[in-house]
């Protein structure tokens, strides 16, 4: 039998799922924080916020069994990035696997991009073709979709000086409108979605707290740090060698596809959900 009060949430020394474990601890869930290295410092930092903390790996059923058991909820997402394109759909759809067997009530799984496939960009088709196989086992499933997270302007993992503040507004435009949501806020919406099956479970939601082009985002960081973000000039060619093509084919494809999604939608789940300035202002608190 389930425990209602228990979710177990994979990636969760990650941004998307360490937001997610630190709101549902702060909403009175019980949480079961899966990573492969328990004795990390961010999987030591969860513990001590009151997770459960378990090693598995999601390549790998055999871990997930005892992870899920007695889970009323999992929060499942991959990181392409890490893992490949390919791996990324074995580990969803290992996930979902496993979450079935062990009769999970509601998984809420962190997507991205938009909701078809023909775009070409690898990370959003494999995303579409985990949905698809979640939903092919019935689970009540929701699924969360932000575009651009704003720690892409920040976080030296995504080398924003020279993706965010160079190549970026070279192949999207600068003055192309992206819409935006950091992964905190990505965090309070699927801890809401696992307090509200009955209005979450089916949903499909885009996810954004504002719209704002690369140019503007430049502009408030110079108001809010007093000088423009650092940048790095590098051929896209280059960075294709350290990094692959896709993110090149994520953004060469935003410049031809504008992304329409209204902020409102998400404030009405997260009304407290930070515009770029908002965010920017508290990173530099």
């Amino acid at each position: 039998m389930d425990d209602p009060g228990l979710v177990a949430v994979t990636g969760a020394t990650g941004r998307q799922g360490g937001a997610v474990a630190r709101h549902l601890l702060a909403g009175g869930w019980r949480v079961r924080a899966l990573t492969r290295d328990p004795s990390s410092e961010k999987a030591r930092r969860l513990a001590d916020a009151g997770a459960e903390v378990v090693r598995a790996d999601m390549a790998d059923p055999a871990t997930l069994r005892p992870a899920f058991a007695g889970a009323h909820g999992v929060f499942s997402v991959q990181n392409p990035m890490i893992s490949g394109h390919d791996a990324e759909i074995v580990q969803g759809r290992n996930v979902g696997d496993v979450a079935a067997a062990a009769g999970v009530r509601h998984v809420v799984y962190g997507s991205a991009g938009v909701a078809r496939s023909g775009t070409g960009v690898r990370q959003w088709e494999s995303k579409v073709v985990i949905k698809a196989h979640l939903e092919s086992l019935g689970l009540p499933l929701t699924v969360l979709r932000p575009m651009a997270f704003m720690e892409l302007m920040t976080d030296k993992d995504f080398y924003p000086q020279v993706s965010m503040w160079h190549l970026m507004p070279k192949l999207i435009g600068g003055d192309r409108p992206l819409v935006w949501l950091c992964a905190d806020d990505l965090g309070a919406v699927a801890a809401r979605a696992f307090a509200e099956p009955d209005r979450f479970a089916g949903a499909d939601l885009p996810l954004t707290s504002d719209a704002r082009s690369i140019d503007e985002c430049r502009e408030i960081w110079r108001a809010e740090f007093g000088r423009p973000p650092r940048r790095f000039p590098m051929p896209a060619w280059l960075f294709e060698r350290f990094v692959g093509d896709d993110l090149l084919v994520m953004w060469r494809w935003l410049h031809d596809h504008p992304v329409e999604v209204d902020p409102a939608e998400t404030r009405a789940i997260v009304p407290g959900a930070k515009t770029v300035r908002e965010w920017l202002s508290s990173r530099g608190r």
